[in-house]
């Protein structure tokens, strides 16, 4: 991997508003684009939230919530460090699990990108929305928006489209931010128990992403000025 450190992406400040992410950039706050997948989720979404949340319990879906949050964040944490040829250790469990997590995608995700643009990467669509993705730059000799992900148990493709929403919002607003033309989105996924998973989508498939999260944007925004009035 060779840096190349093309576009000179902005600073940003995040902040809640009504308990909802957004992204202080120059003058404009704007939500986030897990903020709008949120709100906009379909009924049979939360429903299905909802049901696995009674069977478990209250406790313990907060227990897995955290766990898995507080996992993914420090696995982050080790692939960023790694990017940025700084290293990281913990020598907590918690820690090392995560440490195992990241250097599985290293080893197995990572080997294929060439070319980095940028890590953590706060990128924004004028007006609409913000977000801060893992990775920007050429993957599998690709321009690509990358993202990592932490998951309980190995993901079907079908179970992500928030994913892929989230990486084709990303490369909108790239492109139109940048003038770049990045077409594909990547997903390098990893339990805790090692097992990895990729996942690549670009061409019309990602266009059908992009589509769908304008269509959740609107509505978004729709929803609030209807909540407003």
């Amino acid at each position: 991997m060779k840096w190349n450190k093309k576009y000179n992406y902005p600073k940003s400040i995040r902040s809640l508003i009504n308990d909802e992410r957004h992204y202080d950039i120059g003058k404009e706050k704007l939500p986030s684009v897990t903020t709008i997948l949120s709100a906009t989720k379909s009924d049979e979404a939360k429903e299905s939230i909802a049901r696995w949340k009674a069977k478990v319990g209250e406790n313990e879906a907060t227990r897995v919530r955290d766990t898995a949050a507080s996992r993914g964040s420090n696995m982050h944490l080790h692939l960023e460090r790694y990017i940025l040829g700084t290293g990281h250790k913990d020598l907590t469990d918690e820690g090392q699990v995560a440490g195992d997590m990241a250097q599985v995608i290293i080893d197995k995700g990572l080997c294929d990108v060439s070319e980095i643009w940028g890590s953590e990467v706060t990128l924004y669509y004028p007006g609409l929305y913000a977000g801060a993705t893992d990775l920007v730059g050429i993957y599998d000799y690709e321009d690509s928006i990358i993202d990592f992900k932490q998951s309980n148990k190995p993901k079907r493709k079908e179970w992500i489209d928030d994913y892929f929403m989230q990486l084709g919002a990303y490369a909108m607003a790239h492109n139109y931010v940048y003038g770049s033309e990045i077409t594909q989105g990547v997903i390098l996924m990893c339990t805790p128990d090692n097992y990895f998973q990729r996942f690549q989508i670009k061409g019309k498939e990602f266009i059908k992403y992009q589509h769908r999260f304008l269509e959740k944007v609107d509505k978004f925004y729709n929803d609030r000025n209807k909540a407003a009035s």
